[in-house]
């Protein structure tokens, strides 16, 4: 989706409760800051191609998940092929890293993002202009996806992430929705129009409860609690999303404490993630994870427990995990782990942005500013 957008929120740094920051940031906008205004330009403009995008729905896939219910959110292993060795490719293998096109047959997957994205670009816009139309077409594209009875999303993830020939659905498809974070913020940003009702926040309330329900109740979801790789502490991030959201304070102590035991058994005593480097695409993967702790830590701001600054006993923690990583992502030490496809370094503008941010990171702040996609970075830091 717009990259724009990800200039305005990764900015800013923010999640949904950081008000402190975007506050700051619409009162220079207000006060008439040039500079400012020239970067929400890029932010409206980046709303107006929001504007176009379509209100989609898990109802449109043409597939059936095997409950038989549209509703039903379904997506299959993108690194599962069909099996060379058997008649009917019966049971698919795995192949790290390398895409099976045919994941691109089940649309639920390519939608979430995208909708999820578009909502964050629409949040953020309504937030800094107070222009209605982004409001309401935030509504609109949520009551469809959430809301409307003939059209919603069922609040579970039974069929996610599918290995044909060994399962309907598995843990592993929760890693799709934690794109989901996203709506939670834009939820927040339109929380005041008109456009969007208390009804709607209750009833989207309670789909995220109810979501939140199944991913620490159902067998899928304990699956990926128990997920000794990026997929338990992305885990952990949505559901400190989702339960920061609902008021759920019980959920909320016992996440962060999750969290906390991850970054102790994760990481290797030189800073590094084992479980990523074993990937055919290690460094894509050991930024991926640290990425998830990073969201960990930008939601703990609402608790009682600085992530942030958080050690583990052996000595484990965010910041030492982002200190290791950055050489590399800065190019200043080339990376030796097995990489099967070229990486992408604009990945990287995300813990960029975060170390900048935490750690006046001056190489940081570089690599920020050379890149002419990021001119609200450049603008805030």
């Amino acid at each position: 989706m717009v990259q724009q957008v990800l200039i305005a929120q990764t900015a800013i740094n923010y999640n949904s409760n950081d008000s402190f920051s975007l506050k700051k940031v619409k009162s220079l906008i207000e006060s008439g800051d040039s500079k400012m205004q020239a970067a929400l330009n890029e932010l409206v403009k980046a709303a107006d191609v929001a504007l176009t995008y379509r209100p989609v729905s898990v109802m449109e896939k043409k597939n059936n998940p095997p409950s038989g219910d549209k509703h039903d959110y379904m997506s299959l292993a993108p690194y599962f092929w069909p099996n060379p060795e058997t008649k009917d490719g019966l049971p698919y293998i795995r192949k790290d890293g390398q895409i099976n096109p045919e994941v691109n047959e089940y649309k639920d997957k390519e939608y979430l993002p995208q909708l999820c994205s578009t909502l964050e670009t629409l949040g953020l816009a309504y937030y800094f202009t107070n222009d209605k139309r982004y409001a309401s077409h935030a509504s609109k594209l949520i009551n469809v996806w959430f809301l409307d009875p003939s059209t919603k999303m069922n609040p579970n993830l039974n069929f996610g992430q599918a290995v044909k020939g060994q399962n309907d659905g598995r843990g592993a498809g929760l890693i799709d929705t934690r794109h989901l974070i996203k709506v939670v913020d834009a939820v927040s940003f339109i929380a005041n129009s008109s456009a969007w009702s208390s009804s709607q926040d209750l009833q989207l309330k309670s789909w995220f409860a109810q979501f939140l329900n199944w991913m620490e109740t159902s067998k899928n979801g304990v699956d990926e609690l128990d997920a000794t790789n990026n997929h338990g502490i992305w885990y952990d991030a949505q559901r400190l999303s989702f339960a920061l959201y609902t008021g759920n304070k019980k959920a909320v102590s016992a996440i962060i404490e999750s969290a906390q035991k991850r970054i102790a058994a994760q990481m290797n005593g030189d800073g590094f993630f084992p479980a990523e480097l074993a990937r055919t695409t290690s460094l894509h993967y050991s930024l991926f994870v640290v990425e998830a702790f990073i969201k960990v830590a930008q939601l703990s701001k609402n608790t009682n427990v600085n992530f942030w600054n958080y050690t583990a006993p052996n000595g484990n923690s965010l910041e030492k995990a982002c200190d290791v990583l950055m050489p590399y992502l800065l190019k200043q030490k080339e990376w030796t782990g097995e990489q099967i496809k070229p990486f992408n370094f604009d990945e990287a503008n995300s813990l960029f942005i975060a170390v900048a941010a935490k750690k006046k990171c001056v190489p940081c702040f570089e690599n920020i500013y050379k890149n002419s996609k990021y001119k609200l970075l450049q603008i805030i830091y």
